[in-house]
């Protein structure tokens, strides 16, 4: 039984491809800009990132806006939202991308579409203290649609 307990707080590490969740999107607040993620980065609102409760670090997601069917492609680098009835959180450049910005909330769509490996754009103090010639990796090239 303690096993069946154990096991069960265990988190993927990658999500289900094809995976879709609908509820409010919601987006961070520029003053958010430069803290700390959750999984260790700094957030940057021009990146396309996003918080979700539960999806794995690095999980590549297609949010598209109910309202006017515009797409973006987002990698979840953070926890949250927080708010009830929000479904992820997202940052700046991805909500202004998806029409939301004047409204503050939209219904969305979220599509798991895969995870992104090695993308971590700076190193994070874990890492430095394990290994001194961290490397740095680019971030991908997200893709938009405007269905």
């Amino acid at each position: 039984m303690s096993l069946m307990v154990l096991l069960s707080n265990i988190q993927p590490t990658e999500a289900p491809l094809g995976l879709i969740q609908r509820g409010k999107a919601s987006f961070y607040s520029k003053k958010f800009n430069g803290r700390r993620t959750a999984y260790g980065e700094r957030f940057k609102m021009t990146e396309l990132t996003a918080a979700h409760r539960t999806l794995p670090y690095n999980t590549m997601v297609e949010v598209t806006n109910l309202d006017n069917n515009k797409s973006v492609v987002v990698r979840i680098n953070d926890r949250g939202p927080y708010s009830k009835g929000r479904v992820i959180d997202l940052c700046y450049s991805a909500a202004k991308m998806l029409g939301m910005l004047s409204r503050g909330v939209a219904n969305v769509t979220i599509r798991v579409i895969g995870a992104e490996r090695f993308v971590r754009t700076e190193p994070v103090a874990s890492d430095i203290l394990q290994n001194s010639t961290s490397q740095l990796m680019t971030m991908p090239v997200p893709v938009m649609h405007n269905n």
